[in-house]
């Protein structure tokens, strides 16, 4: 919403008069000077870089290890701000650490909830809470977490369009829909948080009215927008002519895009892990487009989306794969 974009502008013009380094190790990968040597995109965003992440580890391991072409080139990745994804049955530590650090920073955090009961259908990234009730506690925790600090929150992944593809039973969807309705709530609860319920990619359900009904019954009128992309690989151009259509199916709703990996856009027939793809758009809020409130990497590039294509398990960092998108990237 403008009201997103305004707030995070003025954190934007913060971070950069406080110099991004407050705090012991703000700002600072592993091994690295600090705020100083982050790339200037990242240094200008009005996001969180978590400076300990997989891709900053990695560039210690290979300096060592005497890459350090491969190291600077994962800097590409390192030095940009990248949605966390709690997980475990008690999210609060890491979500309350993160919304500390940026704080300190004066920037947001970004987040991505993921535990809806019967998670992804069974596939690559099957579990989620045991229960309804065990999923309120989870989303509960997250969002007391949050505190006043400024986040904003990716809900539940796959969710919505899993239902409307009919790979989650028609059983679960109005336990489903209830859910995401009582999270959306429970987060925006949060003085400080902007929250966007998953809409899927334009590739997964090609005519948008079919999300409009399930959208609504999950809550979106209560929710800050809707995210497009997520872990996906559309063009920022397909994404935001989507966005825009159903934006308008719902009033003019709000959304966001993941770029993380979108830069040589899809491979036609290969949704996990596919070769020769590229980093996409930084993680920026300004779009050019009122309705987009930003462009985002919402999954971390370099993990993995399953044991696909030579992949680890879902979510597991594959140093390999992240150097692929920062050697196709621009």
């Amino acid at each position: 919403m403008a009201r997103l974009i305004h707030t995070l502008a003025a954190l934007a013009v913060l971070g950069l008069a406080a110099g991004c380094a407050d705090g012991p190790g703000a700002g600072r990968a592993p091994g690295t000077g600090g705020a100083s040597q982050r790339t200037e995109a990242g240094a200008r965003s009005p996001f969180w870089v978590d400076p300990a992440g997989p891709a900053a580890r990695q560039i210690e391991v290979w300096r060592r290890q005497g890459r350090t072409a491969d190291a600077a080139l994962l800097r590409r990745i390192a030095d940009q701000p990248v949605a966390l994804w709690p997980a475990g049955e008690d999210p609060g530590p890491s979500v309350r650490a993160a919304t500390a650090a940026a704080a300190r920073e004066g920037r947001t955090a970004l987040f991505v909830a993921y535990d809806i009961p019967h998670r992804d259908c069974g596939q690559h990234s099957a579990g989620g809470a045991p229960d309804a009730d065990a999923y309120r506690r989870w989303i509960g925790r997250f969002a007391d977490a949050l505190g006043d600090g400024r986040a904003l929150v990716v809900l539940e992944p796959d969710a919505v369009a899993h239902m409307v593809d009919g790979c989650t039973p028609a059983e679960y969807h109005e336990e489903r829909e209830r859910l995401l309705g009582e999270a959306v709530v429970r987060l925006k609860r949060r003085p400080r948080t902007t929250v966007y319920l998953d809409a899927g990619n334009p590739s997964w359900i090609p005519d948008s009215e079919r999300l409009v009904g399930p959208l609504e019954r999950a809550g979106i009128a209560h929710a800050d927008g809707f995210s497009l992309n997520v872990s996906n690989f559309q063009t920022d151009a397909a994404s935001r002519q989507y966005g825009l259509g159903l934006s308008g199916r719902l009033g003019g709703k709000h959304f966001v895009v993941d770029t993380s990996r979108n830069g040589n856009g899809p491979l036609e027939g290969v949704w996990c892990n596919p070769p020769g793809r590229a980093l996409g758009t930084p993680p920026t809020t300004a779009t050019g487009e009122p309705l987009l409130d930003a462009y985002l990497w919402i999954k971390r590039p370099g993990e993995s989306d399953g044991e696909c294509g030579g992949g680890p398990a879902a979510g597991r960092w594959w140093p390999e794969y992240a150097l692929e998108l920062t050697r196709g990237s621009r």
